[in-house]
């Protein structure tokens, strides 16, 4: 039977779940607290506390292995800590961001553009995938790698901002970001376990990158309520979280030919409008 094994069993990992566990597969992972293992289990899901206290246990029979937790200064927590309890699965995933390739002033970039992180955050990211790379030509286990756009999906989006009053419309000069939809991440994601590529790297975002404050504006309109005041990021910056702010301090457009060349990805939700759409 074929097992996937989560290393983070959260929003994106439980969207390749809900595809594959009605396909008979079994489906295991981790979570960080105690009250999210009791979640995970109480939708059907084998939870486990990470880091595994039993990892031989835990990961038996795992065929195939997803990673999609962020990675500390120290390096990938799955990969520091649970090296040498791998295995050997026929395909294993980590979750990257576009943010490896830095600031492109609005510019066009693929898979084959250098990276040149300029965050802390995509630093380690890009450190992350090249440590998972070398392990895997040792272990003779095919990695890929999926470089997700900003995510939205169910529960996680502009409608529900709009809803609960914490929506901003935040202008920055030149300012483009690429987005993804949860539910294509894992169609892509079972596209790439379909048909496995040792060392593949795979850009996962939609086909129209746009301004941030355009998709609320949009959002707003679907809800049929006025969109929030636009506010200079000069003047908005002090207020917003290092997150978000790291997001603002790169602009970029970002290529998918790859997984629709390579993987045969259609996608669902080509752009946000088709996603917000039907979120509402």
């Amino acid at each position: 039977m074929n097992r996937l094994f989560c290393f983070g069993l959260g929003f994106s990992a439980e969207a390749l779940a809900n595809r594959l566990k009605p396909k008979g597969w079994g489906i295991a992972g981790t979570a960080r607290t105690h009250e999210k293992v009791k979640a995970l289990a109480s939708r059907g899901y084998e939870a486990h506390l990470f880091p595994l206290a039993d990892a031989p246990a835990a990961l038996a029979g795992a065929t195939h292995i997803l990673i999609s937790t962020p990675p500390t200064a120290e390096g990938d927590p799955a990969l520091t800590q649970h090296v040498h309890d791998l295995g050997r699965p026929r395909w294993l995933g980590y979750l990257s961001t576009t943010g490896v390739y830095g600031d492109h002033h609005g510019g066009w970039v693929d898979e084959e553009t250098p990276t040149a992180p300029a965050t802390d955050r995509g630093k380690r990211r890009l450190a992350a995938e090249n440590a998972w790379l070398a392990w895997g030509a040792t272990a003779n286990v095919p990695v890929h790698i999926f470089r997700l756009a900003g995510i939205y999906g169910p529960g996680r989006n502009q409608l529900e901002s709009l809803r609960d009053g914490t929506a901003r419309r935040i202008v920055r000069e030149g300012q483009v970001f690429s987005r993804i939809h949860v539910d294509d991440i894992a169609q892509v994601l079972e596209a790439s376990i379909a048909k496995p590529q040792a060392g593949a790297v795979y850009n996962v975002c939609d086909d129209e990158p746009a301004p941030p404050h355009e998709v609320m504006a949009y959002a707003a309109t679907l809800l049929n309520v006025p969109p929030p005041p636009l506010e200079r990021f000069e003047d908005a910056v002090a207020t917003m979280s290092e997150m978000a702010q790291s997001f603002y301090s790169e602009s970029k457009r970002v290529r998918n030919d790859r997984i629709k060349s390579d993987l045969g990805v259609n996608l669902r939700y080509p752009t946000y409008r088709e996603g917000l759409k039907a979120l509402l």
